[in-house]
């Protein structure tokens, strides 16, 4: 392998005795979006998080780029305005290998809550906004030739739009590596104990760090990050669980699937990974972050509103659950406003709550901007292995499953990640049956990637967790 391997001793041993101009608090998507941008500007960044980089919600999301047609009856057009344009420059500049277009259908039956016309209205204003020529309403049978599981009858029509689908935890692997390609530290398995003053646990031992400023990104756990600089702060957000259901099916799919619910849910079921993913439930969460599972409820509830467009299903294979971080307030969960709030605490660390993956790139943005870095590009970056997609050396034969698997998981990095079969065929043996993963990504995933478990490997550095049968992680 060209790349040298993680040095973990180098990387504690450079934030223990190096002076950082910012320290982020969290490896999950909007962390690593942040130390993406800030090593971008010039700036001298450590990362850490107290588990696994993406291990908790930016690995257990409905992994959609999407505009959110939703916001728009909740009245959030410039949410989906500013979501659209993320969406398009993720999938052109920042990450195309990663980020896919996916038609969408929205099944109109004669007892749901929409009548055709207002849908119609709402789809051609939200692909107006997407830039997009794919919209309005399709008959029945183009839309069961697009998703032959759906259910037809008292169907009336099917809005049709355009939206996108990724891999949330490569999406963040791939921020994280570019911080680092730049010279940030980052460290997963490194809590961070005191702010005042800043101390951070790893491998047994306690690091003084030396930050001129530091930034919260640890998502469901950011109040209790906050205290450690306040003991009196208040809470700041609310918590709300989203839980998926993966099943097989979704091959001879053509489009994903809108199911509307309510004049405000939907829920959806994606083909993904060569699997179809369903969900998500919004349901308020008082317990503790690390707490969070999925209970039979749960289950229940994403298949009984999976069950409402869609025919018989084979059985759950496996399921997560992820936790929105969204602002204080009345009313339900699901009607509360995807907004980023951000505070400043009384030592001056910039805490960041909420948002959206799909726009991560702007929430990382405005977090420097509230810091008070200067002269912001926001021009879009191409993440490592974004470029050069269509002239990839491959290093050996491989069968195309396996090479369109890598590629979309790797892009132009696959070489470097396959470079030690040519010299060791077995490293093309499958990682588990019935995947396209090959042994290769776990070598890989511990020497570049950061991995310290087969968990971080299996679950979030290959696609190899999907082949389990009853697995709740």
């Amino acid at each position: 392998m060209d790349e040298p391997a993680v040095d973990r001793a180098g990387a504690l041993d450079r934030l223990g005795s190096e002076r950082f101009d910012l320290l982020v608090v969290g490896g999950g998507i909007v962390g690593a979006g942040i130390a993406e941008a800030a090593s971008a500007h010039g700036l001298k960044v450590a990362l850490v998080d107290k588990g696994d980089f993406a291990g908790a919600t930016s690995s257990a999301s409905s992994k959609l780029i999407h505009g959110g047609l939703r916001y728009l009856r909740l009245g959030d057009v410039g949410l989906v305005r500013e979501a659209h344009h993320e969406r398009r420059v993720l999938m052109r500049v920042v990450a195309p290998h990663l980020v896919r277009r996916l038609p969408f259908l929205l099944p109109l039956y004669a007892d749901g809550p929409y009548r055709p016309w207002f849908v119609q209205s709402g789809v051609v204003v939200y692909s107006t906004l997407a830039r997009a020529k794919l919209n309005g309403l399709v008959d029945v049978e183009r839309a069961q030739r697009m998703v032959p599981e759906l259910q037809t009858d008292r169907l009336r029509s099917c809005a049709l739009y355009a939206d996108a689908w990724t891999n949330d935890t490569r999406l963040t692997l791939a921020n994280l590596r570019a911080a680092e390609d730049r010279g940030a530290v980052v460290v997963n398995y490194a809590e961070v104990v005191g702010v005042r003053p800043l101390e951070v646990l790893a491998d047994g031992r306690t690091l003084a760090v030396d930050a001129r400023r530091v930034v919260n990104a640890s998502g469901p756990w950011i109040d209790r990050v906050r205290r450690l600089e306040d003991p009196k702060a208040r809470a700041s957000v609310r918590l709300s669980k989203g839980v998926h259901v993966v099943v097989d099916g979704g091959e001879a799919w053509h489009a994903a699937v809108t199911i509307p619910h309510d004049k405000v849910r939907v829920s959806f079921a994606v083909p993904w990974e060569g699997a179809l993913l369903l969900g998500t439930t919004d349901t308020e969460y008082d317990g503790a972050p690390e707490n969070v599972a999925v209970s039979e409820d749960d289950l229940r509830q994403v298949l009984e509103e999976a069950a409402v467009a869609l025919g018989p299903l084979g059985p759950p294979r496996v399921t997560f659950a992820g936790l929105r971080v969204l602002p204080t307030g009345a009313g339900g969960t699901a009607s509360a406003r995807r907004e980023t709030v951000y505070t400043t605490g009384p030592s001056g660390m910039v805490s960041v709550a909420g948002g959206k993956l799909t726009t991560y790139r702007r929430i990382a943005l405005d977090a420097l901007d509230q810091l008070g870095v200067r002269h912001l590009s926001r021009r879009p970056r191409p993440l490592p292995g974004a470029t050069g997609l269509d002239r990839i050396p491959w290093p050996v034969p491989l069968d195309p499953v396996t090479r369109a698997h890598l590629l979309h998981l790797y892009g132009s990095l696959a070489p470097e990640v396959l470079a030690p079969a040519a010299e060791d065929p077995s490293l093309l043996e499958p990682l588990v049956a019935g995947r396209p993963d090959v042994r290769a990504q776990a070598q890989y995933a511990r020497a570049r990637e950061w991995a310290l478990s087969d968990e971080d490997v299996f679950r979030r550095r290959t696609t190899a967790w999907l082949a389990a049968s009853g697995l709740r992680v």
